[in-house]
């Protein structure tokens, strides 16, 4: 029997999600980077044939520890739905001689190399500048044109984003996201290869994306994202995401599958996508690209990453269009065959739709809610103000516990301040968007106050 090595850490498919459909395609052996979700933390001994924590070793390590690891159980394929462990994996694949993303991975991680990469092959994005200090940020800050967006160079959910107004706004910029930086590095929220990747920025221009010139509904964001996977060095998109309106300054609200555009536009900004991931030359690996639509068909590529969408983009797809990416993915890594799509799924070809809520505590308009409240799951499932033939969950794994008093939403730390992610399964997109906006409204209407504000305040 085949045997895989499974390097969990922090971020991507929810693991409850994910460690079954890995292991219903092989035998797994478990490597956890990160303490194992507290909701699922049973599952890893009735489905794993061992189980390993990562321990003491340090970032110059990891590789090593990863390829010791495959090496001692025989993996005939080491796999990761984890942002911060993909470099690794893929170098410890690559010295495996595995299946892998490959020796180019840091261009679908680095944001630095990724935008160089782009830039070279005349890839639409926004203008750029890399920064390792303030005094790189308060020079690019008079050669670019205001207001800015300052970003982590190896950050994901929209943590450590700063706008920048002017150059008066350079010092405090560059202190709060190093600050928010260091605090997500302790949460585990961090790139786990990389020494210093905490260090790393770059500065970008902050481009005006039209949503309403691209879908024909309201309440969509400007921007969608391209799911998908390389095989053998060969881009095969999947379907598209679209997006709720980000809470300022950039932290995803929610993600909707399929992204309800039209077929000619899906072919164009899939065909962009096609352009941004062969110019990274990835091998094997999960696809996910960020794409700003602007007005009269003007887009931008805003970032790749070597690895599947994050909160509930996978689940959403296995829902809608039935295809299991996380056990497709596994046969590829094994060398046997994945039935990928011949081109990019549409809503026409979806049974339905579905999109995952990241719980945050501002409204509709990114105010922040007047008053304090408790997480509480139950509340919310039996309360939520969606429609009659629309069905909503809580997806525990990546919720607080119940009784949790919701963090005061923080715009520097993007989702490491949510509460909990919601999943809505619906008749079509433009259903889900309605259904989640009116949950977004209704949510401190529903969710218990915190009665013990006043007494830490």
């Amino acid at each position: 029997m085949t045997k895989v090595l499974y390097v969990h850490a922090k971020g991507g498919p929810p693991m409850g999600y994910a460690l079954p459909r890995v292991a219903a395609r092989s035998a797994v052996h478990l490597l956890a980077l990160s303490d194992l979700p507290v909701d699922v933390a049973a599952d890893p001994a009735r489905l794993c044939a061992s189980v390993v924590a990562r321990g003491d070793a340090d970032e110059r390590d990891l590789v090593e520890l990863i390829a010791s690891r495959a090496r001692e159980v025989g993996a005939d394929a080491v796999i990761t739905f984890s942002e911060y462990a993909v470099v690794a994996v893929a170098e410890a694949s690559r010295l495996l001689g595995l299946r892998g993303a490959g020796p180019a991975a840091a261009l679908a991680r680095d944001k630095r190399l990724m935008r160089a990469a782009w830039e070279g092959r005349g890839i639409p994005q926004p203008r750029f500048t890399a920064v390792a200090t303030e005094r790189q940020l308060r020079a690019a800050a008079t050669e670019l044109p205001c207001p800015l967006l300052l970003k982590a160079a190896w950050s994901a959910g929209s943590t450590a984003h700063q706008i920048i107004e002017g150059p008066e706004d350079v010092r405090d910029a560059w202190e709060r996201s190093r600050a928010v930086m260091t605090e997500s590095a302790r949460l585990g929220y961090a790139e786990l290869h990389v020494g210093g990747a905490g260090e790393d920025f770059i500065v970008e221009e902050i481009v005006t994306g039209r949503a309403e010139e691209w879908f024909d509904g309201s309440g969509w964001g400007d921007y969608v994202s391209v799911e998908g996977v390389v095989v053998d060095g060969v881009f095969r998109p999947v379907c598209l995401s679209g997006r709720m309106p980000t809470v300022a300054p950039f932290t995803e609200r929610a993600g909707i599958t399929p992204a309800a555009v039209g077929t000619g536009a899906q072919a164009r900004i899939v065909e962009l996508a096609r352009r941004a991931v062969e110019a990274l030359g990835l091998e094997n690996c999960g696809i996910h690209t960020e794409i700003k639509l602007g007005a009269d068909g003007r887009m931008w590529v805003i970032e790749t990453a070597a690895r599947f969408g994050g909160a509930m983009t996978v689940p959403q797809i296995e829902e809608v269009f039935g295809l299991d990416m996380v056990a497709m993915f596994t046969d590829q890594l094994l060398g046997r065959p994945a039935r990928w799509p011949s081109r990019a799924l549409t809503p026409a070809d979806a049974e339905g739709a579905a999109g995952s809520l990241v719980v945050l505590a501002v409204d509709g308009a990114g105010a922040p809610w007047p008053r304090r409240h408790l997480w509480d799951s139950a509340s919310v499932i039996r309360s939520a103000p969606v429609g009659a033939g629309s069905t909503l969950s809580v997806v525990r794994e990546s919720s607080l516990p119940d009784g949790t008093p919701v963090p005061v939403y923080d715009p520097a730390a993007g989702a490491n301040t949510m509460a909990g992610l919601c999943l809505l399964s619906a008749d079509r997109p433009q259903t889900v968007v309605r259904d989640l906006t009116a949950l977004v409204d209704a949510l401190p209407h529903i969710l218990p106050a915190d009665v013990t504000e006043g007494v830490r305040a």
